[in-house]
């Protein structure tokens, strides 16, 4: 999965992100809604499960650079879920990006492309999913095209009861609906 919009190129993982990856997961602002940051071990052992599901699935999160200069600024992609949730489909979009590019629309770009790119090949629903008070997220979602789907609303089954993170809410957008 490689997408190339007028500002980014969406690419998948290379050994020269991990330092960058390991930045961003280690910012408490980038992951505020995540139940907490992660190690540098950590960050290198998810970048490594993203590169697999990317040689299995041809598709994955992946790194988001600048095109201008190169800039590491995040990730984004789609995803094939990793869990069951009751009429979730099987890829989810998604994205992070590091607190210096926020407010630039760089999500937004990212997330349009990706559900592009996945209508392209066939993809027929893609989801996003965020905690209840990601509001950040939930704006990316709408401005990318996606509306509300607040049947699919879930339990995040890898948080325990009570977990303030728990609930989260869908987003979906259909092939042949979105535009």
């Amino acid at each position: 999965m490689r997408i190339e919009t007028e500002r980014l190129i969406l690419r998948p993982f290379e050994a020269r992100d991990a330092a960058a990856f390991a930045a961003l997961n280690a910012d408490a602002r980038v992951r505020r809604h995540f139940p907490d940051v992660l190690t540098a071990e950590e960050s290198a052992e998810q970048m490594a499960r993203m590169q697999a599901r990317q040689a299995a699935d041809g598709f994955a999160f992946g790194a988001v650079e600048r095109r201008a200069d190169g800039v590491f600024l995040g990730m984004a992609g789609l995803a094939t879920i990793s869990f069951h949730a009751p009429g979730l489909p099987r890829v989810e979009i998604g994205w992070r990006f590091a607190a210096e590019h926020w407010g630039r629309g760089y999500a937004t770009e990212a997330a349009r492309a990706c559900l592009g790119w996945g209508f392209a090949r066939g993809m027929d629903r893609i989801v996003a999913f965020t905690a209840v008070d990601n509001l950040p997220s939930q704006a990316v979602m709408a401005r990318a095209g996606m509306a509300r789907a607040a049947r699919l609303d879930f339990d995040h089954p890898r948080l325990p009861e009570g977990h303030r993170l728990r609930r989260h809410l869908v987003w979906e957008a259909e092939a042949g609906r979105w535009a």
